[in-house]
């Protein structure tokens, strides 16, 4: 189980734990700022250090991706939060909301399987972790699929590890309700996990992609019900592979989401499975072997996306989807891709983590090594990306990373994106997740 990200800045889809959405957002969204102009200041602020949580805004629904409480502002959710102490439980799930200034440090939130946690059995889980975001039953407030664990003894198929909190005008304030996947939808004893929002019908409505068992698929139809319930739910799909992976795109142009699915987690080959009428039930190109796949307009043709396929001796970039035509071959090892558009200029940049942060611009002959960024970390320890997305409204996507020195010691930071520069030099906002950890 991990998580994911995904979107669209048109009202089909609000998803992301991020890339692509942040890709759409930014290159389709309003520039309010001058060439030269940066978004608006904001002061770090350490949330350990805030005399007192500040209230989640009150919402009335948007069609803004990641705003569990509806107010038109992108809310950013933290997987991986400091512990208590070494050694100690998993504390949740952290989001923190936005505002008018960008994200609002004060206004936060601890999910936890003892609050937020459906029981199975009447045991709570132990796991609690985010998975997804998007608009499940389309109520303008973005929802969150989470994973858990459940009591299973290890004979026949096991239960159902995903549940679902709803958003609303307050944001995530509900208990969850674990998601149904009907028998028949479902295919031999593996875990249905691996999910990945998109409208792969092209309905409207935001559906659900799972793993199955045997390289197959589980295609839920949206939209869902308060109880977890999908409108719909065929037989299981036959897949290139057996790991769905977000962020769901239309690459085709043809009205429907599609997705990549990987062989398996890890090194292997992948395949971007079209969506349409009854689902992402088409494969269309094999991409070689890699462990990880962005995807992003990062060439000429801003309206196209194109491959980036992410391999420990080097990043592949394939263009041309569907076709997936090479054009060239980026010379510089990462081991984990993102794509989002920095300098808000229509193109995407490649993000490449691993022994170092970079962030590489988007040309019309795609992308080169000349004008990389490094950004460098804003404390000592492991420095990984959160997400990408645009926190401050100027049509510009930022980088969100965490630093952690250990178990109980982490720095998050925001990095605004720039016309010049890609991403600012120094975070807008920074914080540590041990204010999760108080009340």
């Amino acid at each position: 189980m991990r998580a994911r990200r995904s979107g669209k800045c048109t009202a089909a889809r609000t998803g992301t734990l991020g890339v692509l959405g942040v890709l759409a957002l930014a290159a389709c969204g309003p520039d309010r700022h001058s060439d030269n102009a940066g978004p608006a200041p904001h002061t770090p602020v350490q949330i350990a250090d805030a005399p007192a949580r500040l209230p989640v805004p009150h919402g009335k629904g948007s069609k803004t991706s990641d705003d569990f409480n509806g107010d038109g502002h992108r809310d950013l959710v933290l997987n991986d939060l400091v512990k208590s102490q070494a050694h100690a439980d998993d504390p949740g799930i952290g989001i923190v909301y936005g505002g008018d200034r960008g994200l609002a440090a004060g206004a936060r939130q601890l999910l936890s399987p003892q609050r937020q946690a459906a029981p199975t059995k009447g045991q709570l889980p132990a796991v609690f972790d985010a998975e997804e975001t998007c608009d499940l039953n389309g109520d303008g407030f973005t929802d969150l699929v989470v994973s858990t664990d459940p009591p299973y003894d290890g004979q026949g198929r096991p239960p159902v590890p995903l549940q679902l909190l709803f958003g609303s005008p307050n944001g995530l304030t509900g208990k969850a309700v674990t998601l149904t996947i009907p028998a028949s939808a479902r295919a031999g004893n593996d875990w249905p996990d691996q999910p990945v929002c998109g409208d792969f019908d092209g309905d409207g409505a935001q559906d659900l992609v799972v793993h199955a068992s045997d390289v197959q698929l589980t295609f839920l139809r949206g939209p869902f019900s308060r109880k977890g319930k999908p409108k719909a739910a065929a037989a299981p799909i036959p897949a290139p592979g057996n790991a769905p992976t977000g962020p769901a795109a239309d690459v085709d142009h043809d009205g429907y989401d599609d997705l990549v699915v990987r062989t398996a987690q890890g090194a292997g080959t992948s395949a971007v499975v079209l969506g349409g009428p009854s689902g992402p039930t088409r494969t269309g190109v094999v991409l070689p072997a890699g462990i990880d796949v962005a995807l992003g307009a990062f060439g000429k043709d801003k309206a196209d996306l194109d491959a980036a396929v992410g391999t420990m001796d080097g990043t592949f970039l394939r263009y041309d989807l569907p076709a997936a035509t090479v054009r060239g071959t980026l010379d510089v090892p990462g081991s984990v891709l993102d794509a989002a558009d920095f300098d808000g200029d229509g193109r995407s940049e490649l993000v490449s983590s691993g022994s170092q942060l970079r962030v590489f611009r988007g040309r019309t002959t795609g992308i080169a090594a000349a004008g990389m960024v490094t950004v460098e970390p804003p404390a000592q320890g492991t420095t990984r990306v959160v997400t990408v997305g645009d926190f401050d409204e100027d049509g510009r996507a930022d980088l969100v990373v965490r630093t952690s020195a250990g178990e109980t010691k982490d720095t998050v930071a925001v990095y605004p994106g720039r016309k010049q520069g890609l991403v600012a030099a120094e975070p807008s906002v920074e914080f540590s997740s041990s204010g999760f950890l108080t009340r």
